[in-house]
């Protein structure tokens, strides 16, 4: 059996979701994922153009430089195919979530390959908005259960943040 040669020419695009002091730097890191994703296009022979990472939120709009970049990018025609770890990396917001599925439909972006799912144009798109859906009603829904659990350690006399200079954590 002849084996299909991709001509798709993909961007990689990572993102973390806050911005880590020096030390977290490892905690769930941009390197990972662009380890991951580049394993996963040399075992299927995918050709990588360009490679755009940011530690920053994807459930504000317009904060993404590197974000923006990658779209005027693909929007120019310098790739073909977005190569990303999980959809959520791309958008929690249904403005940038929209524009991915827009890019998809209108045939700017050819393909979308995360770890578990390949997008193209006949993929069902409902299913894309609902992956993007899922991901900003998790992130609202994260930042509720982080406020009620600082409530609670308020309530129960502690200090829900790191000690101040001098004192233990």
């Amino acid at each position: 059996m002849e084996k299909k040669e991709n001509k798709i020419r993909y961007f990689l695009y990572a993102r973390r979701s806050i911005e880590k002091k020096d030390k977290e730097i490892k905690v769930a890191s941009i390197e990972s994922q662009l380890r991951e994703v580049r394993e996963m296009a040399a075992r299927d022979d995918l050709k990588i153009v360009g490679t755009f990472f940011e530690a920053k939120s994807a459930n504000k709009l317009f904060i993404r430089t590197e974000f923006n970049k990658m779209m005027a990018s693909l929007a120019k025609g310098e790739a073909d195919g977005i190569l990303v770890w999980k959809m959520d990396r791309l958008a929690r917001n249904f403005t940038d979530g929209g524009a991915i599925i827009q890019f998809l439909q209108d045939g700017v972006v050819a393909e979308i390959r995360s770890m578990d799912k390949v997008w193209t144009k006949e993929t069902n798109i409902l299913e894309l908005a609902v992956e993007f859906g899922v991901a900003g009603q998790y992130s609202k829904d994260l930042a509720k259960h982080i406020r009620r659990g600082l409530r609670d350690r308020l309530n129960e006399g502690v200090r829900p943040s790191i000690a101040p200079l001098g004192y233990l954590n």
